[in-house]
């Protein structure tokens, strides 16, 4: 038990520098490439912080444990959505551009409804049963192929023009900018890797079943990292890094991430029900909608709270289930 705390404690502190370095570094690449905030966090940095979720849904594929695999990015993606957007916006109102509302969180969405509509074959009459096969695995990979052509055609489409004050900034240099990336990414998979183990641990020390671990502890887990640099992001002023982490990072779960693991080995659902697709589904629809509600193109305070109450009843749910 000391052990694990010990590295429920290292991990954290990783995962906290590594957020800040990342941060830092990913924006000096986003000046100079000239491109937004917001491309950058949604391919450098969400593919980054989600290494942890290719990584071991992955290796479960491998190891023919499929619904640790699909559970992982499930659990990550709701995470991203009512944990990651929530925690942040209460922290900072997060205001996001137009194209974001109209652009990309939908795909965000049809991410969760494409998930949706293949976890629920046996309820839309399909007779294959509840498992991603290596046909639902290419499908998947074609769609994340179609989102990177649609972002770098973004990225073409270049920056706006820096602000007088960011003009008299000096500029980071590329080496330090790049190594800055690195580090900080090695500290937020090492340090998610660390935490997941020391949180895992205290678990089962408790009596916390497998299942639970894998929903909660290891999805929640392996999203410390775009948590993490979320949050460095919104309170340093960069929303598009902030966002754009949190978008990224669940279009690459499901569609490469799955896609891959899925077609490496045809992964079943398992007991990831209706019930969590849904979630997934119902919580993407409303980061969507609370971009216009409210106040407009705005996260505010009190739709943070709201999304973050609402995982905290998805969590209660699957410990009253368990």
């Amino acid at each position: 038990m000391l052990l694990d705390i010990i590295f429920l404690v290292v991990g954290l502190a990783l995962i906290l520098v590594g957020a800040n370095l990342l941060t830092d570094g990913a924006s000096a690449i986003a000046k100079r490439w000239g491109v937004s905030d917001m491309i950058v966090g949604l391919t450098v940095v969400a593919f980054g912080t989600s290494a942890p979720e290719l990584v071991i849904s992955i290796v479960s594929a491998i190891n023919g444990s499929g619904e640790l695999a699909i559970g992982n990015a499930v659990g990550s993606n709701i995470f991203n959505i009512l944990a990651i957007v929530g925690v942040t916006a209460m922290v900072k109102p997060i205001k996001v551009e137009r194209t974001t509302l109209t652009a990309d969180i939908p795909l965000v969405v049809l991410s969760a409804l494409v998930l949706l509509a293949m976890g629920m074959g046996p309820w839309l009459g399909d007779d294959t049963g509840r498992t991603l096969w290596r046909s639902n695995g290419i499908v998947l990979l074609l769609f994340f192929a179609i989102f990177m052509r649609y972002t770098f055609a973004q990225a073409k489409q270049g920056a706006p023009e820096p602000s007088d004050n960011a003009k008299t900034q000096t500029p980071m240099p590329v080496w330090k900018a790049w190594l800055w990336v690195a580090l900080g990414l090695a500290g937020l998979v090492f340090g998610g890797d660390k935490f997941v183990d020391g949180a895992s641990g205290i678990a089962s020390a408790l009596g916390v079943s497998d299942a639970i671990i894998a929903l909660t502890i290891v999805s929640a887990g392996t999203s410390l990292p775009e948590l993490a640099t979320s949050v460095a992001a919104a309170l340093k002023g960069k929303p598009g890094l902030a966002i754009g982490n949190v978008i990224g990072s669940n279009i690459f779960n499901i569609f490469m991430v799955l896609g891959a693991s899925a077609t490496i080995r045809p992964l079943a659902f398992g007991t990831i029900g209706p019930v969590d697709l849904l979630v997934l589904t119902g919580a993407c629809i409303l980061f969507w909608l609370f971009g216009f509600f409210f106040k407009e193109r705005t996260f505010t305070r009190a739709e943070g709270a709201l999304l973050t109450a609402g995982y905290i009843a998805y969590i209660s749910y699957l410990v009253i289930i368990s």
